[in-house]
């Protein structure tokens, strides 16, 4: 028996981890995220409050259930607001692996944390493992120094980086591109794309399947689990709406430039997949079945 406990398990990516893995009969599973259990399924896994910016709460949960893996999905994501609200995002993103290593070191644990295509400047996308990463966004700094923190620790880690993720779960803070443009169009909006960034968009049962094909190994390094399309968002938005057969006139193409963001986006990421397709035997679903996946998920 596999005890894993999850953080962030309100998330979209922490929902679809739950869903797998409160059906595994060979795992114990914690669900802990901050403030009620929003998921609907309440059955096959414990869930307990836990803040991941309190010291003392991460390891009082932690020492209380000893897993043998957390799955660190909890961080601040927002990409202007970690710009905006730096002390916030170095608390979630920075202080809370700081804390889980602490408790990990003291309980034999193995941490996977996850991680993101904006540690990289986007000059040289699609990027490997062991691409010389250069944010350039407070976000991006902050998720580059947790992962700094995990490589020089004492204890077992993994990093899952992934890049633009997608999905649907319950009671969603976010929407994601598909929905954005679907809703959109069918309400008759004009909508402004940008065509000169350039994504591998990861489906969020994807990403929960490449976690727990990490997990479920133990295996140590660095894995980039995204989609395998290289696609700009004005491609995504022309696909989504091919694919519901909406009008693509509303449908405008933009730079990046046309937009004030508080935060700078890399042009160019994208990963390549091939170690974790060696090593963990991951393989994702293509950006058009991930909208079909979408599509059932809405009927």
């Amino acid at each position: 028996m596999k005890k894993i406990l999850i953080t962030g398990s309100n998330g979209l990516l922490g929902q679809k981890l739950v869903d797998v893995l409160s059906q595994e009969t060979n795992v114990s599973l914690i669900a802990t995220a901050r403030g009620e259990n929003r998921l609907p399924n309440k059955e096959g896994f414990t869930y307990e409050t836990m803040d991941i910016t309190n010291r003392e709460m991460v390891n009082r949960v932690v020492d209380k259930y000893e897993p043998d893996v957390i799955i660190h999905t909890a961080a601040m994501t927002n990409v202007d607001q970690c710009e905006t609200e730096k002390e916030n995002c170095w608390d979630q993103n920075v202080h809370s692996v700081e804390y889980l290593i602490e408790a990990a070191e003291r309980n034999h644990i193995f941490l996977l944390h996850l991680s993101t295509d904006f540690i990289f400047d986007g000059e040289n996308g699609p990027y490997d493992e062991n691409a010389v990463a250069n944010p350039v966004s407070f976000y991006g700094w902050s998720k580059l120094a947790a992962e700094h923190l995990l490589m020089h620790s004492k204890i077992k880690w993994a990093i899952a980086r992934t890049i633009l993720v997608y999905g649907i779960a319950h009671d969603m803070s976010r929407s994601n591109i598909i929905l954005w443009v679907k809703n959109s169009l069918e309400n008759g909006k004009k909508i402004n794309v940008v065509s000169d960034q350039w994504r591998t968009p990861t489906l969020a049962e994807d990403l929960a399947k490449g976690c727990i094909l990490i997990a479920q190994k133990e295996v140590e390094g660095i894995f980039n689990i995204s989609g395998k399309d290289l696609l700009n968002p004005f491609q995504m938005a022309n696909m989504t709406a091919d694919y519901f057969n909406l009008d693509k006139s509303l449908i405008s193409e933009a730079t990046a430039a046309t937009f004030s963001q508080p935060a700078k986006r890399p042009l160019k990421t994208g990963f390549d997949l091939t170690k974790s397709r060696e090593v963990l035997g991951y393989e994702p679903v293509s950006f058009q079945e991930g909208i079909a996946i979408l599509e059932s998920q809405l009927k």
